[in-house]
């Protein structure tokens, strides 16, 4: 069972170059740092506008990068729980310090 009085519901997707933006139906503006993500962090600026937004809203997919991410889950600050994750942030960390 979820906290939340109001199931968060998401509109659009944007990114800067470290952070990914969404905007909820209700207003809201959501600021998610793309280091939770390691795929999205990773990911080309083509790969991540290629999402879906599903679940009327309730769910954020790219195919692409085989992402699945629920909007409740952003507003709880819960990160990818993949095996390696954090291991993949710190690679893609390094290779932009090399860039």
């Amino acid at each position: 069972m979820s906290t939340l009085a109001v199931e968060p519901l998401a509109l659009r997707v944007e990114f800067d170059t470290d952070t990914m933006w969404l905007e909820l139906a209700d207003g809201r503006r959501l600021g998610v740092p793309m280091a939770y993500f390691p795929r999205l962090l990773r990911a080309t600026p083509a790969q991540r506008n290629n999402y879906i937004i599903s679940g009327g809203g309730t769910g954020l997919h790219w195919e692409d990068l085989d992402e699945d991410i629920l909007v409740s889950a952003l507003l709880f600050g819960i990160k990818d729980r993949t095996r390696g994750a954090r291991h993949e942030v710190l690679v893609a960390r390094d290779r932009k310090a090399d860039e």
